[in-house]
């Protein structure tokens, strides 16, 4: 699998995510579509949105509810690309969703592997190869970046790290959509900067390939050591997304425990 093809796929999947074409993220020009659910979309996308914006660099592809259509569009033709994704810019469009009972709630970036860079990384402690059956008895809070509890089905595969009999690290994957899989990484806070991260992280990541699928990497701009880790095992930055979501449902984010 080449980096062409890795991005190939990978935009043929925000596509399916964003309801439009794959061209559409290489184009010079914005784009605004009405978003609509998807078979084909990443499995934990609550289609359809009422804005959500996505760019790989080149523009920002927009999909909206009708009734935000030109809401959104001034927005994204009012600023540079890169700066509707930051403050102070986008406190403008926030404040425009407030109309519509909406807040601005998801940033994130999205890394894939450079195949370049992508191998294998060691660690001091052995690391074994994990499967559905095994996953078990670890939803819990301790790794709830590596599983979901909530969508145990779709995750299939992890590798761990341990100490012992100890589990002290683990990298487990989801199968968000049918040619990617999400890569989430935990590891016991007194083992940490000891490379734990980026040995079960890249091996997962291999694993994953040699499945011919996918692995991409998801972390906040702001979670230096997450995105330390996707740099470090060889993932690079590929593309950006911000999400609104209904104020009741960004109020309670904020107000959990």
């Amino acid at each position: 699998m080449t980096n062409q093809e890795i991005l190939k796929i990978a935009l043929q999947q925000s596509a399916y995510d964003c309801n439009c074409s794959p061209e559409d993220f290489l184009s010079s020009d914005n784009k605004v579509v009405i978003s609509k659910k998807e078979e084909r979309a990443r499995k934990y996308l609550p289609l359809p949105f009422e804005c959500d914006l996505v760019s790989y660099g080149n523009n920002i592809v927009a999909q909206t509810s009708e009734r935000l259509r030109n809401v959104v569009y001034d927005y994204i033709q009012k600023y540079p690309v890169e700066h509707c994704f930051e403050t102070p810019n986008m406190q403008v469009l926030n404040d425009r969703l407030k109309e519509f009972d909406l807040k601005i709630c998801f940033m994130a970036e999205y890394f894939l592997p450079d195949m370049n860079q992508l191998k294998r990384l060691s660690c001091e402690y052995p690391l074994k190869i994990l499967h559905q059956p095994d996953f078990k008895e670890l939803y819990t809070e301790t790794w709830k970046n590596a599983l979901c509890k909530d969508r145990k089905e779709l995750d299939v595969l992890g590798v761990g790290a341990y100490d012992g009999d100890r589990l002290i690290g683990f990298a487990g994957c989801s199968v968000d959509c049918e040619t990617m899989y999400q890569i989430g990484v935990d590891v016991l806070p007194e083992y940490r900067r000891k490379g734990i991260a980026s040995a079960i992280t890249s091996n997962l990541a291999m694993e994953i390939i040699k499945l011919g699928k996918v692995p991409f990497y998801c972390a906040a701009w702001s979670n230096i050591k997450s995105v330390r880790n996707a740099i470090r095992c060889g993932f690079r930055p590929a593309w950006v997304e911000l999400t609104a979501r209904d104020s009741n449902f960004t109020d309670k984010l904020n107000t959990a425990d």
